[in-house]
């Protein structure tokens, strides 16, 4: 259905995260993946989505390759806690300092996704709520040393152990938090 609407285009997707791969594999189209290597950095004044819509924009730029036939889909995700942005820790840590932090809170995860071609332009923002329960030292030691969550904003992966037995509620898109709000894109994708 949506492969026979989007045959016309070169899909690229401009992410190296495989759960992203996954998730966009889930609609039944054929795509390409591309890394666009950019500075992440945003205006310090900043939140929220403005941060995840301004990194989607920021990768379209980083991508000079256009042509009529292609689609670009960029996607930035972050999670939203303390009035700042979680993004991916560097260290164990920073790791473990983003958990201790998200333990027995509330918390917003945000992704943004921009579905750019020559002619036209469309980001979306998805914010899914998720509840942590308390999180015991050990449990976070745990989970950093054996998954290793260096490239999952807030340092942790839904899908995984942590997510298994730390998450008490979530209220929103499940697929948000793993990275790509897969419903509100291919609302998208099928109008593109």
């Amino acid at each position: 259905m949506l492969q026979h609407k989007l045959k016309d285009y070169h899909i690229i997707l401009a992410s190296e995260s495989p759960r992203r791969k996954e998730l966009l594999t889930g609609l039944d189209i054929k795509f390409d993946t591309m890394a666009l290597k950019i500075d992440e950095s945003y205006p310090k004044t900043f939140k929220k989505q403005d941060i995840t819509e301004f990194l989607c924009r920021k990768k379209k730029k980083a991508f000079t390759a256009w042509n009529e036939k292609h689609l670009l889909i960029t996607a930035d995700t972050i999670v939203w806690s303390d009035d700042k942005a979680f993004e991916k820790p560097s260290t164990p840590l920073e790791a473990k300092t983003m958990l201790q932090k998200l333990s027995g809170k509330k918390h917003e995860v945000i992704t943004s996704v921009g579905i750019f071609s020559l002619e036209k332009e469309v980001i979306i923002t998805d914010i899914t709520e998720v509840t942590f329960g308390n999180l015991s030292l050990e449990e976070i030691d745990y989970y950093i040393q054996k998954y290793q969550p260096y490239d999952k904003a807030g340092a942790y992966g839904i899908q995984e152990w942590l997510g298994y037995i730390g998450i008490s509620n979530i209220q929103g898109s499940y697929f948000n938090v793993m990275g790509l709000p897969v419903y509100k894109l291919y609302q998208v994708l099928k109008e593109f």
